[in-house]
Formats: C-alpha cells, sequence, structure tokens
C-alpha cells in the first residue's frame, strides 16, 4: 500500500512543490494538506495519514505544539499514529530542536534534493528515525546550549546503562545508523539493533531522535562535538 502523507505549511506553492514531486512516487500518496497546526488537527481527526511533513513556522498553531499534540501522552507510532517529519529552514527554525523533543521522528531543510525527502519519508515510515544527516548534528550543536538541562531522574537513567549500551548511544548521537555502528565496534547489526532496543526502553524514549536529545542534554555529547 502507498504511504499515506500529509502536507502541513502555510505557503502553498511549497505544499504544491511536495505534492508534485510526492505524486511522481509510486508508493506514496499525498491524501490531504493543511495550512497550519489547527487545520492539521482537525483534518486528521478524519483522514489517516503516515506521515506528516510539518513546517515550524505557521499562523495560529506553529509545527511545534501541532506535532506535540500528534505524539502527545501515552501514544506512540506503533499505535498506528502518523509520524511526523519536520521541514525547517535551519537558519530561522529555532524550534525545530524542541519539536524533535515533543515527538518528531527527524526533520528535514525545506531545500532537500528530493531523492533524500523521498528517503526520509520511507526511513520515517518504516520505523526508523531521520538522524544522520550532518545537519542534524549542526541543529542540536547550535540550539542545545539555550534550551534548559534534563532533570537528574533524567540523567539517573542514564546511569543505568550499560558501559556498551553508552557506547551505542553515544554513536547514536552521532548520527550513525545500526550499519555504522556495528562496523564501528565489530558487532553485527543485530546486536546493535538490540542495545539500542534496550536503551530506548530504559531511558523511556520513543525513538532514535529522542535518544539524540537526550545525549545533548545530559551532556554525553557536548555542543561542537565534544
Amino acid at each position: 500500500m502507498a504511504i499515506r502523507v500529509m502536507l502541513v505549511d502555510d505557503q502553498v506553492l511549497l505544499r504544491t512543490g511536495f505534492r508534485m514531486v510526492l505524486a511522481a512516487q509510486p508508493d506514496m500518496e499525498v491524501v490531504a494538506e493543511a495550512g497550519d497546526g489547527v487545520e492539521a488537527l482537525e483534518v486528521l481527526r478524519h483522514t489517516r495519514v503516515d506521515v506528516v511533513l510539518m513546517d515550524v513556522r505557521m499562523p495560529r498553531m506553529d509545527g511545534v505544539e501541532a506535532t506535540r499534540r500528534i505524539c502527545g501522552g501515552d501514544r506512540t507510532p506503533d499505535d498506528g499514529g502518523p509520524r511526523v517529519l519536520i521541514l525547517t529552514t535551519f537558519d530561522l527554525d529555532e524550534y525545530a530542536f524542541t519539536a524533535l523533543k515533543a515527538g518528531a521522528s527527524g526533520f528535514m531543510l525545506k531545500d532537500v534534493p528530493p531523492d533524500e525527502l523521498l528517503g526520509a519519508i520511507r526511513a520515517v515510515h518504516s520505523g526508523d528515525a531521520v538522524v544522520a544527516p550532518s545537519t542534524t548534528r549542526r541543529l542540536l550543536d547550535r540550539f542545545t546550549p539555550m534550551l534548559p538541562s534534563s532533570g537528574a531522574d533524567e540523567h539517573k537513567q542514564v546511569d543505568r546503562l550499560t558501559e556498551r549500551e553508552r557506547e551505542v548511544l553515544l554513536l547514536v548521537a552521532q548520527g550513525m545508523s545500526n550499519g555504522e555502528i556495528a562496523r564501528k565496534l565489530v558487532l553485527s547489526e543485530a546486536t546493535v539493533k538490540t542495545h539500542v532496543g534496550r536503551i530506548l526502553t530504559k531511558l523511556d524514549l520513543r525513538d532514535r531522535v529522542q535518544a539524540v536529545v537526550l545525549a545533548y542534554e545530559t551532556g554525553l555529547v557536548r555542543a561542537g562535538g565534544g
């Protein structure tokens, strides 16, 4: 079945461009559009969507709050709800980091090449999180110092990780895929996947994106790449 995509952006021209790119794909279908977060939430009440491409800055309700409501509570993507992929201009959207904390499965730049955007949509739909591009680390490095630190409870959670799990978390936070981590640590991809799963469970996180955020907030990875 085709991936059901919703476009949320207050610029009609941008939505038109994205729609044309996605319409050319045999495995994707644009099933809904919205001009802001309020309209998006209303549409989602009666439309089944797999992936939401969400702008950050919009009138009435921005993409951060809309993402928080879509991914809010104890709901996980496995519950059948849509996954959110944030679209950002990077230099202007200081709140993209907050959207990742709110439950987004990743973000892409609005001027991303079409093949990268399509790959990100497919990755998010399959259950992965889009954290590999170097732009992700640039965004985290830039905006982490502006955000409040995690609480002591979250630091204690990190202390519960084994030495190997902490090592894997550090590499995840650097944007490495399971395959890259496996090669670096001389492990099988299945073993790395098991470690990642245990990390998410112990830290009560939705996905790899939130693991990256927590690694920065707790100081395991420092802004600037330390």
